[in-house]
């Protein structure tokens, strides 16, 4: 999918987001986020690929000074409506996480849930998108800045893949691009998608987030619901990097 498609796949899953499983352990999740890199009230955070705004929210309402970053004018404007049943405050912005530049630094960062690290399109580079994500982060953090980083584990998908799949196309070894037809179900429904991803394995992005001129302090098991500081499970479908700009 390239970038436009992404975007008219958020805008139109936008109303129906937040019915999905995995968006309902926001208040956990900023709780381990919080306890990775304690902040004091009114610090800055940014949050890269927001979504619908479910972690900017849940921060401001905790008396931070938070900024929402997303590519989906959909996402937001689901992200905005929420944002004033709270009774909160976020700055939304409305913008590519590959090129994204603040003024002000920010004192920590998040980039949780697939939110802009692996949404390449069909003619992206895998790697120099997703350098380019982490690259812009580390920009707009002050030094010592925190970072917390979900990404999808491609440990999983590499051992599910048979000889077949490369026969086929569907996952090239060499490159370690699979590309391939999926079916999600959605809330609104069974969609069919073209899905074309980088598998990134652990010490790849490690060495990326060094690149980009991060501290990597650890890798965790990252998925969704399941946040914690324990070792990364080898078929779980997301890897965790707590990192801090150098």
């Amino acid at each position: 999918m390239s970038p436009t498609n992404w975007q008219r796949f958020f805008d139109a899953h936008a109303p129906r987001y937040k019915e999905n499983k995995f968006t309902q352990n926001t208040l956990a999740e900023v709780d381990f986020f919080l306890s990775l890199f304690p902040l004091a009230k009114n610090s800055r955070i940014l949050d890269v690929g927001c979504g619908i705004g479910r972690h900017s929210i849940e921060l401001a309402r905790r008396g931070f000074k938070v900024t929402g970053l997303d590519l989906s004018s959909g996402m937001l404007d689901v992200a905005k409506t929420d944002a004033i049943k709270a009774g909160v405050e976020v700055e939304w912005v409305h913008g590519d996480a590959t090129s994204f530049r603040f003024k002000e630094p920010f004192d920590a960062a998040l980039c949780v849930c697939e939110g802009a690290f692996g949404l390449i399109g069909a003619e992206d580079d895998p790697e120099e998108h997703d350098l380019k994500v982490l690259t812009s982060t580390a920009k707009a953090l002050r030094p010592g800045g925190g970072f917390l980083l979900t990404a999808l584990n491609g440990y999983g998908p590499i051992r599910r893949f048979k000889d077949e799949n490369i026969a086929s196309g569907a996952f090239d070894p060499a490159t370690m691009i699979a590309e391939y037809e999926d079916e999600w179900e959605l809330p609104e429904g069974k969609t069919t998608l073209v899905v074309r991803e980088r598998l990134f394995i652990p010490p790849e992005v490690t060495r990326m987030m060094r690149e980009a001129g991060f501290r990597v302090d650890a890798v965790y098991g990252g998925t969704a619901g399941n946040w914690g500081k324990r070792p990364l499970i080898l078929d779980e479908i997301e890897a965790m990097y707590v990192g801090v700009k150098g």
